[in-house]
């Protein structure tokens, strides 16, 4: 039951016979901030007074006369300037509470509207073992996919896999030029990995030597302009004032900017010359970068050598992703990786340039866009291929194949020019019709407030992320609950240590950027998973003390009723539920889902500490109370499980 949604339906008539914009008037009821207020509150009637040239008071006394409310609240108050508090009737409450104890659903119906969603999410370069930097996009691409589902829409994951582009040949020059066979042999993955990393670090020492004077020319530029305004006498006028203080704030950032580029650049020559062995591998591949391209070209174009390689790495690359989602409960649909578009890209070109939508431009093919100070490239002046022409490639498929309402992509916030790019691209191309959507995120944090990195400096690998989230979860377990057994310990701690990585990710709005702590993230009091998954278990052990079962208490006929304020606040946070999964589905933000969780966990431990369930005044509000335990421990367990996150019956 959408609550929310109800009021707004019924307001609707009444609304609709003053005014046409309806949507920012409906988005005024919301829930009562305080209870003495009632339970909803419609605020619309100070907006629409100033609309009509009304008092807001006789507008919300009018609206609320002419809405039919009376089946499920009490009669509506019109307080202060015009708010309309309104109170659900305690016996309605009590009809829907019932009729969800008897529903596995919860009595949350699948929409009437359904669509059909692709989303592609986490999408790792297959080359390399997947770091904390994928864990974002994998576990908010998954949240949305179980949320939709749910709610009754067709989903599709496609895990766009990196399979393909030049880390392959990277790898392809490492495995001719550097590997240890026997390293090869034992642990392919990480001996790939370790030829990625060699590989790449000599490209960009090569990349830095020749970028280091111009960077130097552009942060000494950079210098001078700022030293040239800060030496500036200030304007007299305000407004001439105010912009050269804005001048100067950008060239004070632009210098900084342009030093930490050139910082950046020298560390990485001086992390090679300062290592002997690494400086002799780089004097002996001075032309390391070309021929990495050669080697990718030579791939792409289907070179019986280096394909035979990449059919020998790519099975293995692929097990070691594999056991990594499998850790985590993460599915796909499909994962059709760039080399599955491979013979598609060119035909794209053809089709913009056939169609008059892209132009040649200094040798590579270009798509102009309104809006943008650069094109975007669909084929380089080499003939190669890019990110650009894949993910237009990809579209085309997806149409093709799924006819999707909305294609979503959960990327990295500083992918956004890129999709902007992209989505106006595919919209000239004929998608308008598809909804395309960038789930942008922001970044994992070290307490330090940058990004989570070991102490040497390297990328957090996902897997040791994973392992160190259950180890300590081990220790928070064995300190709680040391009647477990040892085998119980352990499978609790996989379920709290990976529930409680995902959830501290799942937690934030996922457009900022939040600081990792392990500490925090398995916490007993808190919003973490840990505190849900404690109360769920909390929930179940009351009927073991009561040894009983919920199935035995509804056979017995028991029924929900509400006697105390705090059974009657509990009711209603459970019967929010939906509200909560469509502000989710509005703009695909899972967090929403966490607050409510958290929310009902705090109602829920109000209602336990004031509400006795076992010493219950009668057997009647026993079992009802039980029945209000077994709603909530559902509730727990449903959400945390359209959030990725198991449950254990014992903590």
């Amino acid at each position: 039951m959408n609550i929310l949604a109800l009021l707004q339906q019924r307001f609707t008539p009444a609304l609709t016979a003053l005014v046409s914009d309806l949507p920012p008037l409906l988005a005024m009821i919301r829930p009562a901030q305080d209870a003495k207020f009632g339970d909803y509150q419609a605020n619309f009637a100070m907006s629409l007074g100033k609309q009509l040239g009304k008092l807001p008071r006789d507008v919300a006394t009018q609206v609320a006369t002419g809405t039919k409310l009376d089946d499920f609240c009490n009669p509506p108050e019109v307080a202060g300037p015009g708010f309309i508090n309104l109170k659900l009737r305690d016996d309605w409450l009590e009809t829907q509470l019932n009729a969800a104890a008897h529903d596995e659903r919860l009595c949350i119906a699948p929409t009437t509207k359904p669509r059909t969603f692709v989303i592609d999410y986490s999408s790792p370069n297959v080359a390399k073992p997947m770091h904390v930097g994928h864990i974002r996009s994998t576990v908010i691409g998954d949240a949305l996919y179980r949320t939709l589902e749910f709610l009754g829409h067709k989903v599709i994951s496609d895990n766009h896999l990196g399979d393909w582009g030049t880390q392959f040949g990277m790898i392809i020059y490492g495995y001719k030029h550097f590997v240890d066979r026997e390293q090869f042999k034992l642990t392919p993955v990480p001996e790939l990995s370790r030829l990625y990393r060699l590989v790449n670090k000599l490209v960009e020492y090569w990349e830095a030597r020749a970028a280091v004077g111009k960077l130097l020319e552009k942060s000494q530029a950079a210098l001078n302009a700022w030293m040239a305004l800060e030496g500036a006498a200030p304007p007299a006028d305000k407004a001439a004032a105010k912009k050269a203080g804005q001048d100067l704030a950008k060239s004070k950032s632009n210098t900084t900017d342009e030093f930490g580029n050139l910082r950046s650049t020298l560390g990485k020559i001086c992390d090679v010359q300062n290592d002997t062995d690494m400086n002799k591998l780089a004097m002996a591949h001075r032309n390391i970068g070309e021929a990495v391209l050669a080697e990718t070209a030579k791939l792409h174009e289907g070179d019986a050598e280096n394909l035979k390689l990449w059919h020998e790495f790519l099975p293995n690359c692929r097990d070691e992703i594999q056991r990594v989602y499998k850790r985590l409960d993460i599915r796909f649909d499909h994962e059709l990786g760039e080399s599955f578009y491979h013979d598609r890209l060119a035909p794209v070109v053809e089709d913009f340039q056939k169609r008059g939508l892209a132009q040649d431009s200094q040798g590579a093919v270009c798509v102009f866009l309104d809006g943008f100070e650069t094109p975007m490239i669909i084929r380089k002046k080499d003939g190669a291929f890019l990110y650009s022409t894949t993910d237009l490639a990809t579209i085309a498929y997806r149409r093709e194949t799924w006819n999707p309402d909305a294609i979503l992509y959960v990327v990295d916030h500083r992918q956004s020019e890129h999709f902007e790019k992209l989505f106006a691209a595919a919209a000239k191309w004929g998608t308008e019709k598809v909804q395309l959507v960038h789930v942008k995120f922001g970044t994992v944090l070290g307490e330090d407030g940058k990004p989570y990195k070991t102490r040497s400096g390297d990328t957090v690998g996902l897997e040791g992320l994973l392992d160190e989230a259950v180890s300590q979860a081990l220790t928070v377990v064995q300190e709680n609950s040391p009647e477990l057994s040892a085998d119980e310990q352990r499978r609790v701690s996989e379920t709290v240590g990976i529930g409680g990585l995902k959830y501290a990710d799942l937690a934030h709005d996922r457009e900022s950027d939040y600081k990792f702590s392990y500490k925090k993230m398995l916490q007993l009091n808190g919003d973490t998973a840990t505190y849900l998954q404690y109360f769920y278990a909390r929930c179940r052990s009351i009927f073991r003390k009561a040894e009983t079962t919920p199935a035995a208490v509804l056979a017995s006929g028991a029924t929900i009723t509400l006697g105390q304020p705090e059974e009657r606040a509990l009711a209603i946070q459970l019967l929010r539920f939906e509200e909560a999964l469509a502000i989710v589905e509005a703009d695909f933000r899972p967090h929403n889902l966490t607050v409510y969780l958290f929310d009902l966990a705090k109602t829920y431990a109000g209602f336990y500490d004031r509400c006795p369930v076992l010493k219950a005044d009668t057997e009647a509000q026993k079992q009802s109370r039980l029945l209000l335990c077994d709603l909530t421990a559902r509730t727990i367990a449903t959400g945390l499980r359209l959030l990725g996150i198991g449950t254990e019956e014992k903590m």
